[in-house]
């Protein structure tokens, strides 16, 4: 079959790789329809990820047609049109038990990576790096799914591929963000990312009955896409971030503050930015949190501050004094996925929101190679970009 492969930095090629086979009498072998390119997959590009190796299949937002069963998977019948969430979960652990899917304690292959990079075991995950399992990815023909079982969400043939694919990560990341938040009536939240992610989290603050949605960002056609989706821009290129908060919360900044940035913050006129770049460059720092600092110095007294962005390492010049004289309380985390899939799934058939919207180009998957650079540069007014294998 044909899939996209890593190669090292910036290089994704299109290759032929060895088809995929039932493993486990719980698995399925999944025909994929449409995949996608996610702002996590860039940190992959990036290099900014540990534990990639070359010929490891990329991918993590997929979706398709059920083409084989293991002989101990009840769940699933061929011909069943599926999403697949991000997180490889088991359904059994204590983890899984209480809902938390994206740290489930079994599906992990290199558990013992992970404890040493973080403590503990999260989620086996598809297609992203050996610290989380070294699972063949979903920008491919075709995708082994360990545990199907559990995690596939059956989707319904009155949908498009469009409408459902997100279903799998960035819409309930968006989600999560925002729901991490506690959101009151009277709240502002301010979003610091138009990506993706961040798109879904416009929506999801507005669903959810924000008073006022703010989002951060310097490239116009997804500054008007949010604004499209409910929220005031600012273009940190253009004015002071600090500032216009203050104007747009009367002095006061907001309530609720979400990071859908992560480790490859891209500030330009910031002095902690160039001070990130040169320790990066001389690998005293792995990630870039100009993001986290701004968040926490915007955010009012006992505010909240989400995280849906991803972290890979260690970060530096934190102002922890200002984050606890301040009260305030930070919510973090890989995505449970399956915690939110029902809700939104029903949301999107009644139509409360047609995730769609962020679809900005829809390609071959041949065509990924050249995608991953068009999304990296944010060129030809890239927002989102769907792969039909």
């Amino acid at each position: 079959m044909k899939a996209l492969c890593w190669h090292g930095k910036k290089d994704i090629r299109y290759d032929t790789v060895p088809d995929p086979k039932i493993e486990d009498p719980r698995d399925a072998v999944i025909r994929v329809t449409s995949c996608a390119i996610c702002g996590s997959d860039l940190h992959l590009f990036d290099g900014a990820m540990p534990g990639m190796k070359s010929g490891d299949i990329v991918g993590h937002e997929f979706m398709g047609e059920v083409m084989e069963v293991g002989a101990g998977n009840k769940k699933l019948r061929v011909g069943d049109r599926v999403v697949v969430p991000f997180t490889i979960c088991c359904g059994e652990c204590e983890q899984c038990r209480r809902g938390n899917w994206s740290v489930c304690e079994t599906t992990n292959r290199n558990k013992d990576l992970a404890q040493k990079a973080f403590g503990h075991t999260t989620a086996g995950l598809f297609g992203y790096t050996h610290l989380s399992g070294g699972y063949a990815g979903g920008q491919a023909e075709y995708v082994r799914v360990p545990f199907a079982d559990v995690a596939p969400v059956k989707i319904p043939e009155e949908l498009t591929d469009e409408q459902a694919l997100f279903l799998g990560d960035i819409f309930p990341t968006g989600w999560q963000a925002v729901v991490q938040c506690d959101i009151q009536p009277t709240d502002t939240v301010a979003i610091w990312g138009a990506g993706p992610v961040g798109q879904f989290c416009v929506r999801s603050a507005v669903l959810l009955g924000a008073a006022q949605v703010i989002v951060i960002d310097n490239v116009p056609e997804r500054l008007s896409m949010a604004k499209a989706g409910g929220a005031t821009a600012i273009n940190f290129d253009e004015e002071s971030v600090l500032e216009r908060l203050k104007q747009l919360t009367r002095g006061k900044g907001p309530e609720k503050c979400i990071d859908a940035v992560g480790m490859e913050a891209h500030a330009t006129r910031s002095i902690d930015s160039a001070y990130d770049r040169a320790k990066q460059a001389v690998m005293l720092e792995t990630d870039r949190p100009h993001v986290l600092r701004e968040m926490i110095y915007a955010c009012r007294p006992c505010g909240v501050l989400s995280v849906p962005g991803v972290y890979g390492g260690v970060v530096d010049k934190i102002p922890f004094g200002a984050l606890m004289n301040k009260g305030l309380t930070v919510r973090t985390g890989q995505t449970h996925v399956n915690r939110w899939a029902d809700d939104l799934l029903r949301r999107i058939i009644e139509g409360q929101i047609d995730p769609s919207f962020v679809v900005t180009h829809s390609v071959k998957l041949e065509q990924g190679p050249q995608m991953y650079k068009t999304f990296r540069d944010k060129e030809d007014g890239c927002v989102k970009v769907v792969m039909k294998p």
